[in-house]
């Protein structure tokens, strides 16, 4: 009894420290504390996913369902569906809810905005979606396009905040120009844009940055205790994998790592095995030549570490590839997106006959622009493979959406 009694006072005593652990409170939770009182007298509408939880785990969809004084009418799903169960890329059908036996109309389908036919009943659309801070990634582009139709069909739109996981300071990439304009690159941004998706949702509808300069009535519950320099590790928060390739909080650091260069299949950036874009490798690299090329670049917080292995699935499929491992040893001074870019130019150092523009798919060179925001990226880079030709034009806007953006800051 007395061994039973210990581990008992050990599990809650553990229990307490992770309680202890979380250190912010996300618009869901301030949303609770407030008695849901902004939802109260309205019919709502709720654009979620799997991400769209509590800080007990606890779904935003059955949280709004259960509360006595709100009237959940219907649910929306962005990519991967309302309850992950769709595979990235593939189309999202209108269905019922099993849990909750609501209409959940698809955002990721024949229409990717919200018809007056799938808003005809709500009076108030809210949104929480957990998204990864990241420009190409489609959940800002679902957002906005929601805010689009709010305010085309005169309901109201609210935001329940989340953290950027990648913190609220990194600011990278070009913004988007107009023959780039696309689902994976909405709305003029750069590829990294240091906000939360409410201080996005305040600038997109600040800014006049919605089609026609269109303007939504906006409201965004902010989050309690979310500080810009933190990243998502930080927060005490548990992560829910936003889509099947960001299992993990840190997944999210690494996506502008090697997602653009992913685009292509020209090398594995990890999708397909553990370490999902964590890694390059290929069947034709060395790995310690290609390690120690890039190490001898010193980026700022960064370490290349050999890397041999054998893909499940997707790029390299049981082949034998080798490459390496990018370790971010000072989050903080990493530049994310340039790493990607340095690998191209030393992979074309190193394997002239393997220069990623001249041996990609060039069906792929279109989304390769989109996602970049810029075809100037690729015709810059293609003609001597160096990083220094496109360094400039990559960071040419970001100061100034540095301060631009400064006017939306809902934290500190």
């Amino acid at each position: 009894m007395k061994k039973i009694f210990m581990l008992c006072v050990v599990f809650a005593l553990c229990g307490a420290i992770n309680a202890q652990k979380i250190r912010i409170k996300t618009g869901i939770e301030v949303l609770k504390e407030q008695n849901f009182k902004c939802l109260e007298g309205k019919r709502v509408g709720l654009i979620t996913n799997p991400t769209g939880v509590d800080n007990n785990m606890k779904s935003t969809i059955d949280i709004l369902h259960e509360a006595p004084n709100v009237n959940l009418v219907a649910l929306y799903g962005p990519e991967h569906g309302v309850r992950g169960d769709v595979h990235a890329g593939d189309h999202v059908t209108d269905i019922k809810d099993a849990s909750t036996g609501l209409p959940v109309y698809s955002l990721y389908g024949s229409t990717r905005k919200a018809t007056p036919e799938m808003l005809r009943d709500v009076d108030v659309l809210v949104y929480d979606i957990q998204d990864i801070g990241c420009r190409s990634f489609t959940y800002i582009s679902t957002m906005g396009l929601a805010m689009e139709a709010a305010a085309e069909n005169g309901k109201e739109f609210i935001v329940l905040d989340r953290p950027n996981p990648v913190g609220g300071l990194k600011i990278e990439g070009n913004l988007v120009e107009d023959d780039c304009v696309s689902f994976v690159s909405q709305f003029k941004i750069p590829y990294l844009y240091g906000l939360t998706c409410g201080e996005l949702a305040l600038m997109l509808n600040g800014e006049r940055m919605l089609t026609d300069g269109a303007q939504c009535n906006l409201h965004v519950v902010k989050m309690k205790g979310w500080k810009r320099k933190m990243d998502y590790t930080q927060t005490g928060l548990q992560w829910v994998p936003s889509s099947p390739h960001i299992p993990h909080p840190h997944s999210a650091f690494f996506y502008p790592v090697s997602g653009i260069l992913g685009e292509f299949g020209y090398m594995s950036i990890g999708v397909g095995y553990t370490i999902p874009f964590q890694m390059f490798a290929a069947p034709w690299v060395e790995a310690e030549r290609l390690a120690k090329n890039l190490n001898d670049l010193h980026v700022p917080g960064v370490v290349f570490r050999p890397i041999y292995l054998k893909p499940f699935y997707s790029v390299g499929k049981g082949e034998l590839l080798q490459g390496v491992q990018v370790h971010l040893m000072d989050y903080s001074k990493a530049p994310l997106s340039d790493i990607q870019f340095l690998v191209m130019q030393e992979v074309a150092a190193l394997y002239p006959d393997r220069a990623v523009f001249d041996h990609a798919d060039k069906g792929r060179f279109n989304m390769f622009d989109k996602v970049c925001g810029s075809k100037q990226i690729r015709e810059r880079f293609s003609k001597r493979n160096r990083w220094e030709d496109i360094r400039d034009y990559w960071y040419k806007d970001a100061e100034d959406f540095r301060k631009l953006s400064k006017q939306y800051y809902l934290y500190k």
